[in-house]
């Protein structure tokens, strides 16, 4: 996959297959549920700047919140917490910068301050017209799955028939949203949306199964870091979950991911080229 944004006047190049590519989380949202959220600029800035240094292949912006049961953030202050620390990276890193919203208005700021790829978790069913921005602005975007929505996803009987199955039904249908709209089909990318409206069991399952995924035709992005299901799992609060999301990370290379998405970008990367010299063919 490449591709050279509008305006921009340098090109990316992510050939999936060949290794694991390590997306770094930059979160300005004071309420993350990881607790690394850096709302003042310049502090943002530089931890952007330490995940490039210690291995990122993509830095992953986003302003608001998506924890269960959080509630949305207007579209004036989320732009305001994510465009000023796009705009200052972009310029100063050489590796893509990816938007995490599912707002087209947030979007289309953060693309004309310098990101380069679309990470929507509602898979473009939130705000349709965020489709639209993408395509004009022919950057490759990741599409998730999601039960219901942020405040909702965890709550009641969370049931499917079969999660991978139904994983794929909505996967699908969010990539002919996207070519519809016109986004071209070769810079689109999947992500089952681990902890997203599933219970531990429906994540574990997801990650046993995930290699099932590649039947879309599409690199996968998994984001396993820090989550619920570890702290569930090994009973630990989410500063002491690094070893566990090593786990969660090596199983999601070894069944089939092309990328991963995490907060400790130098252990994860030490893990993803470990995991990729063990199941990586050379040719």
């Amino acid at each position: 996959m490449k591709w050279k944004p509008p305006h921009f006047d340098r090109s990316f190049e992510l050939s999936f297959g060949e290794r694991t590519f390590v997306m770094g989380i930059l979160n300005t949202s004071p309420d993350s549920f990881s607790g690394d959220g850096v709302a003042e600029i310049k502090r943002a800035v530089r931890r952007g700047l330490r995940l490039v240094r210690e291995g990122a292949d993509i830095i992953d912006v986003g302003g608001q919140s998506t924890r269960p049961g959080s509630r949305e953030v207007s579209i004036d202050e989320e732009i305001r917490r994510t465009s000023p620390v796009i705009e200052k990276l972009a310029s100063s890193v050489e590796v893509p910068i990816s938007i995490d919203t599912y707002k087209s208005e947030v979007a289309q700021a953060a693309l004309s301050a310098g990101a380069s790829i679309v990470n929507d978790i509602s898979g473009f069913r939130f705000d349709r017209k965020i489709a639209k921005v993408a395509a004009e602005y022919k950057v490759p975007v990741i599409l998730m799955h999601i039960r219901k929505t942020p405040a909702t996803m965890q709550k009641g009987r969370i049931f499917y028939r079969d999660v991978i199955r139904a994983i794929k039904k909505y996967l699908k249908d969010s990539i002919e949203i996207a070519k519809k709209n016109g986004v071209d089909g070769k810079k689109i990318i999947i992500d089952p949306g681990i902890g997203f409206g599933k219970t531990v069991e429906h994540n574990l399952e997801i990650l046993r199964r995930l290699s099932e995924l590649k039947d879309l035709k599409k690199p996968i992005l998994v984001g396993t870091s820090r989550k619920s299901m570890i702290g569930k799992i090994l009973d630990l609060p989410v500063n002491q979950r690094l070893e566990g999301t090593a786990a969660t990370v090596a199983v999601s290379i070894a069944n089939g991911a092309d990328i991963i998405r995490v907060h400790d970008v130098k252990q994860m990367k030490r893990v993803a080229v470990m995991t990729d010299a063990i199941v990586r063919i050379k040719n």
